[in-house]
């Protein structure tokens, strides 16, 4: 299982030199529901959701999003500085990883992958996959 963050998503739909082979796809996919807000927002902010909105609800379809329950949210502090929407996506990860989910993180976010490491949650190897 892949949790999605948004850093990820917002590559593969807005950057061509980023975007993951399709390989890195075929796995289940899963985020919290902050992803579809995230991913929304920039696209009509840019004024680009005419262009990018059907590769947007495309991308949101296959993911499964996980509602921001209290349990996933019950964390001690984090191992390291995040900024707030980061903490909800790894809570929500490492929530899921709490319940015995095999989860690996996908983040090009240089500070959430230091802290998910810290958390010893593995983060996605596309060369592994």
């Amino acid at each position: 299982m892949i949790y999605l963050d948004t850093s990820v998503a917002l590559a593969w739909l807005l950057t061509e030199d980023r975007q993951p082979p399709d390989s890195d796809w075929d796995g289940t996919l899963v985020s919290s529901r902050l992803l579809e807000y995230e991913i929304w927002t920039p696209l009509h902010s840019r004024g680009i959701a005419d262009s990018h909105g059907e590769a947007a609800r495309q991308l949101i379809g296959r993911v499964a999003l996980l509602e921001l329950t209290p349990q996933a949210l019950a964390l001690d502090a984090f191992p390291g500085p995040l900024r707030t929407l980061d903490t909800l996506h790894l809570a929500s990860c490492a929530y899921l990883a709490d319940q015995g989910q095999n989860v690996e993180l996908a983040s090009c976010d240089r500070r959430m992958n230091e802290v998910a490491h810290a958390m010893e949650i593995p983060l996605f190897n596309p060369e592994a996959a």
